[in-house]
């Protein structure tokens, strides 16, 4: 996904984040990448640009577009933490084998497990929201 920065400055703004060129460079990378980088993806696209930018601010301005639901973490079987810039509902295809993620959208799907949790409460539990983990692996690549 590739967002225009103006779009990203509205996003940063609706959150009532204040817009500095740091937040603006992290998720611009994250839409750019569009991957699930890690931390360390996201750090060396930056650095081609901007040599000097601290792994630490990095981290930082992560957590607090984490907090104000901008990002999501997405870990791996291999304990690898990856960053997701689509915060809508979305399910993730992981290949074991790679350890690729891509996001899997099917609204039959979504309409099916709403209403499966409609129809079958779990008690003592309310669901907020719903996301599949869909393992295997990718044939052809």
């Amino acid at each position: 996904m590739n967002l225009p920065i103006e779009e990203i400055r509205n996003k940063l703004a609706e959150k009532g984040l204040k817009v500095t060129p740091q937040r603006l460079t992290i998720l611009d990378a994250i839409y750019k990448l569009g991957n699930h980088p890690t931390a360390e993806n996201i750090i060396e696209y930056i650095r081609q640009d901007n040599p000097n930018i601290a792994s630490g601010t990095v981290y930082k301005v992560l957590d607090t577009l984490i907090d104000h639901k901008l990002v999501k973490k997405v870990y791996t079987d291999k304990d690898i933490m990856r960053y997701d810039g689509i915060v809508d509902n979305h399910h993730h295809l992981y290949c074991t084998d790679q350890d690729i993620i891509e996001d899997y959208v099917d609204k039959d799907l979504d309409i099916l497990l709403r209403e499966y949790f409609k129809n079958h409460k779990i008690k003592g539990f309310q669901i907020n929201e719903f996301a599949l983990e869909i393992k295997g692996k990718f044939k052809n690549r």
